[in-house]
């Protein structure tokens, strides 16, 4: 251990939060969380002695440590998904070489909406929670939270007997309505999203207002729910197994002083398009807020009309996605990043001109995944780039061709292929190394968005085409057996009275007499 990090290690807050261990290079090797951030990064230092063989090998390499402060626990969790996901620092293997990241459903539209896990979200219309990399811990986190805000892990059940979870307090009580439901589930979405000094707050004034109205007995049950909030802070979830200063985000703070941005831009939106031959036309809208990935703010579009033409279908959806609308439901970006070239950024500088909108805009060419930026018209102060072009920085490489600037931020490396997840070739820290892992990360992240629902209106389409020619079939029963079955081969192997039940009986006989099934 060097002296500066022994100096270092001293100022460790006793706070949650994320840190990063880096090398010689300072690249970022891993990312970790914590509870007590104090006591989790100094325990890398102690005696090895009882340390597995990758940790030894970590600790040998660390040069540096760097960490960043969360407001709770859940926050840190949350942080250190992304984080890894931005990063894919190599010591991280274990978080995410044998499964997939975790989700929180949510489906708010039901009269009884339950909580649920899943690695795979659906298009389904519920909402999601996270990525979080840590099972284990987003559940042991849910479970102490369902204390305050009680919620049913299973669709509710129609009963006038209260089970063991409502006579414990983990399932709402027989009397509460659905509106009052929903409010409950509606605090503890916002404590996962990081409001928890906010619902500590409101907790509070409703108990004193139910004191004041000697209302006892409500006033004593949200004591309950203080107390069992405070305690929360106070337990070490991750411990062993294992943002939010925003300020501390290089790769924000560095996107300010590379393209001159007015303040560090707290919304980002990220754009691309899929099809297959101009057929099933969509296009993905992320948003990342403080530099991850806000999934609740995500917005897809289905073109209206249907042309092998990305520009094209580029200029539709950013001209859709600031409407009057659209503006007022959503509010406006202060970045935005486009996938694609000169031609896309283009189309999508239109879009925005013609709605009289002034924001930033930029490009990433899939192939090189250099940075295309218009000289005049992406609203860019472009003075530190033409700095950069005549007197080069490690990594940095800038050309001028005509009105555009073309922007290598990691010069000396290359990518596996135009969507893979990391650079990779050269071993040295590139001077804006994290805006272009963040790049990379809102690009990837817009691509898989948009690939996953184009593939889920293809399967839609292969399988109404099918049942189209069976004779009495409409529209609305096809729409009916999608919904239900999701696909052809579902229908195939669903049970006869699973069909009848969908659709009514004789429509079901038409049906599996057509399709052959027993």
């Amino acid at each position: 251990m060097t002296t500066a990090l022994e100096a270092k290690l001293k100022t460790l807050p006793i706070s949650s939060g994320v840190y990063f261990h880096k090398d010689k290079t300072g690249e970022i090797i891993y990312v970790g969380k914590a509870a007590v951030l104090r006591n989790r990064v100094r325990q890398y230092f102690q005696s090895t002695r009882d340390m597995d063989v990758k940790t030894r090998a970590l600790v040998a390499e660390i040069y540096d440590t760097d960490w960043i402060e969360t407001e709770s626990e859940i926050d840190a969790l949350f942080l250190e998904s992304e984080m890894v996901k931005r990063y894919m620092p190599r010591y991280n293997i274990l978080l995410r070489d044998d499964k997939s990241q975790m989700f929180v459903r949510i489906d708010m539209k039901s009269q009884w909406p339950h909580v649920s896990f899943t690695r795979n979200p659906a298009d389904d219309g519920a909402e999601y929670y996270g990525p979080y990399y840590n099972g284990f811990a987003v559940k042991k986190a849910l479970r102490y939270l369902r204390k305050v805000f009680p919620y049913f892990t299973k669709p509710r059940q129609q009963s006038d007997r209260a089970d063991l979870d409502v006579h414990i307090g983990l399932s709402p009580a027989l009397g509460v309505t659905g509106d009052e439901y929903k409010a409950s589930l509606r605090k503890l979405i916002r404590y996962i999203e990081g409001g928890r000094q906010t619902i500590t707050r409101e907790i509070e004034k409703e108990m004193r207002q139910a004191a004041g109205l000697h209302n006892f007995e409500e006033a004593a049950q949200l004591r309950n729910k203080l107390h069992n909030l405070r305690e929360l802070q106070q337990k070490i979830m991750f411990g062993d197994r294992e943002f939010l200063d925003i300020s501390k985000d290089k790769a924000l703070s560095g996107l300010v002083d590379l393209f001159g941005l007015p303040k560090i831009p707290v919304r980002i939106e990220g754009y691309d398009i899929s099809h297959m031959s101009g057929t099933n036309v969509v296009a993905s809208q992320v948003v990342f807020m403080n530099g991850v990935s806000s999934r609740a703010d995500y917005r897809k579009y289905k073109t209206k009309i249907e042309r092998n033409d990305d520009y094209a279908n580029m200029h539709e959806t950013l001209y859709r996605r600031f409407s009057d609308k659209n503006i007022k439901a959503w509010g406006l970006p202060h970045f935005i990043l486009i996938d694609g070239g000169k031609g896309q950024l283009d189309a999508a500088l239109r879009a925005i001109e013609e709605r009289g909108i002034v924001v930033p805009v930029v490009s990433v060419a899939k192939r090189e995944e250099e940075i295309i930026i218009h000289a005049t018209r992406s609203n860019i102060q472009t003075n530190i780039l033409d700095q950069y072009r005549d007197n080069p920085a490690p990594g940095v490489s800038v050309e001028r061709v005509g009105e555009y600037y073309t922007v290598n931020l990691h010069a000396g490396q290359t990518n596996l292929s135009p969507h893979s997840k990391n650079l990779r070739g050269s071993s040295a820290q590139q001077t804006y190394s994290d805006i272009v892992k963040l790049f990379q990360r809102i690009r990837d992240e817009s691509h898989r968005f948009a690939v996953s629902y184009h593939t889920v209106l293809k399967r839609a389409k292969q399988t109404a085409s099918i049942l189209e020619e069976i004779p009495g079939i409409g529209p609305t029963t096809r729409r009916k057996l999608i919904k239900t079955f999701g696909s052809l081969r579902a229908v195939r192997e669903a049970s006869p009275d699973a069909i009848a039940q969908a659709i009514g009986p004789a429509k079901a006989q038409m049906i599996r007499t057509y399709l052959q099934l027993p």
